[in-house]
């Protein structure tokens, strides 16, 4: 195994075929992995963005670290945007291969890019208006709506447990993660001066039992393996308790405070969850008479794509869909659509839940909620989902006794609340279950990928007893040669 980090192009010709990781090293975020041929071609694991990096996301998200024009495939894990949101960029700066996904992905991907898209234009308008205050010029925005649509003729959609081939010598297979719909880790099948060496990549691995997908698929023997390390040094609350739970909340919050429970979540992924859960609660009259906002258009726009996909759940959920046709819905939901809308939930003074993006409370309307709610001590901010350190959800679960938010200083008199059991991450236990399927004495090197690099440490020295031989952790844009 060699290990070489090199930033000259020209010097990296002359490498046999090597894996270059552009992002998610050492960090969780912005997933971008480029494996390059001997002959070189190459093709790029997932095109992700950086998120909750402070002020360095920015320009972490400038520069890729490599030539976009000369990627000649994307494969794409899943559609959340730390693993697609720079996917338009890639194309407007000169990629023109084909971007392999599942169906599920690539409806997610549409309506995911568009909306990252518009963030990134009003994002830019509102700091424009300050830097022509300041004398400053405007600055561009990472990509516009018109790129994110240039980007969706590349789409080209595989099933899972096929075999496919990009090339002669590179085949390709999709199996289900079992982390969101659509959602598969993707192996590669490569085929040089007469040897064939398979790389597989985990995308991000889901929990095992699962309250409404799949459990991840078992997948063929690999000699490199890329595994995400979200949580491998943490075992997840059962997920079975998570409406019990839920529960315990809203009655403390709404029922006993009468004020208003807040959680930021995902669009894709972390929303369905809550609503499943909602339903349940609801179902079994358990679920006080007040009202549930859910305040994300992009929200709205994801359930419905979720629904869509019933060939994606779990043996329980399709029997559930027997004897209810929504497991999303339940009566006193909201789905918010204008801001305006969202505006008149703060003249809302009743006791209420509020689902809201994004889930690291760093970016959207939750950023609104929280700050016209964080003063309150009736009201509660319940964590549900990994949140970066430095993001306001991180430091608000950190213990925060004041935050800053839109420039302005807020005491933290709210409740914090947490509940780890709704991750869609493996825990330890699930990334060891995911490797079970693997002769690990045949594994060459396994990569650590997206985590912390604390956790990616405790994760390798147990990954180590467990008798792989070598494990790395690999930093941004490090380069390691492939046999």
């Amino acid at each position: 195994m060699r290990h070489i980090v090199i930033k000259d192009f020209t010097e990296q010709k002359k490498l046999p075929m090597k894996i270059a990781f552009h992002g998610a090293a050492r960090t969780v975020t912005g997933s971008k992995h480029l494996i390059t041929l001997k002959n070189g071609k190459q093709v790029l694991l997932d095109c992700g963005l950086f998120q909750g990096m402070g002020q360095e996301t920015d320009a972490m998200n400038a520069e890729f670290g490599f030539e976009a024009d000369k990627v000649d495939y994307l494969l794409l894990s899943h559609a959340h945007i730390d693993h697609s949101g720079l996917i338009p960029k890639l194309v407007k700066d000169g990629f023109r291969g084909k971007i392999f996904c599942t169906p599920a992905t690539k409806d997610l991907a549409v309506i995911l890019l568009e909306d990252s898209a518009e963030i990134q234009r009003d994002d830019i308008r509102f700091i424009n208006k300050k830097r022509a205050r300041q004398g400053k010029p405007p600055i561009e925005p990472l990509y516009t709506p018109q790129d994110a649509q240039d980007a969706l003729p590349l789409f080209e959609t595989v099933n899972y447990g096929e075999w496919f081939a990009i090339e002669k010598d590179i085949e390709v297979l999709y199996t289900d993660a079992g982390h969101i719909i659509g959602s598969a880790a993707v192996h590669l099948r490569v085929k040089e001066d007469g040897e064939t060496t398979q790389v597989s990549f985990s995308g991000d691995v889901g929990r095992y039992r699962d309250i409404i997908l799949r459990s991840p698929d078992t997948f063929p023997q690999a000699d490199y393996i890329i595994l995400e390390s979200t949580y491998g040094s943490s075992l997840h609350e059962d997920i079975f308790e998570t409406a019990d739970m839920l529960h315990k909340w809203i009655e403390k919050t709404c029922v006993q405070k009468k004020g208003k429970l807040i959680i930021p979540a995902f669009s894709v992924g972390r929303t369905q969850e809550l609503l499943y859960f909602l339903n349940q609660l609801s179902i079994e009259k358990r679920l006080p008479r007040i009202p549930v906002f859910v305040d994300s258009p992009l929200s709205r726009e994801a359930t419905d794509v979720v629904k869509s996909h019933p060939e994606n759940f779990n043996n329980r959920i399709q029997k559930l869909l027997q004897v209810d046709d929504d497991p999303f819905g339940f009566d006193g939901l909201h789905f918010i659509k204008t801001s305006d809308e969202s505006k008149l939930i703060n003249e809302y003074h009743g006791p209420c839940i509020i689902i809201s993006a994004s889930g690291m409370a760093d970016a959207g309307r939750i950023k609104h909620h929280i700050m016209n709610n964080i003063g309150d001590g009736e009201n509660t901010i319940l964590i549900v989902g990994y949140c970066e350190p430095s993001s306001l959800g991180g430091r608000l679960m950190n213990g925060a006794k004041q935050v800053r938010i839109f420039g302005e200083y807020f005491d933290v008199k709210a409740e914090v609340g947490v509940m780890r059991s709704m991750s869609a991450h493996g825990d330890y236990d699930d990334l060891c279950q995911f490797l079970a399927c693997q002769d690990l004495s045949l594994i060459k090197t396994l990569f650590l990928v997206h985590g912390e690099f604390d956790v990616q440490e405790e994760f390798q020295r147990r990954l180590l007893k467990k008798g792989l031989q070598n494990v790395r952790i690999p930093e941004r844009h490090e380069v390691y040669g492939l046999g």
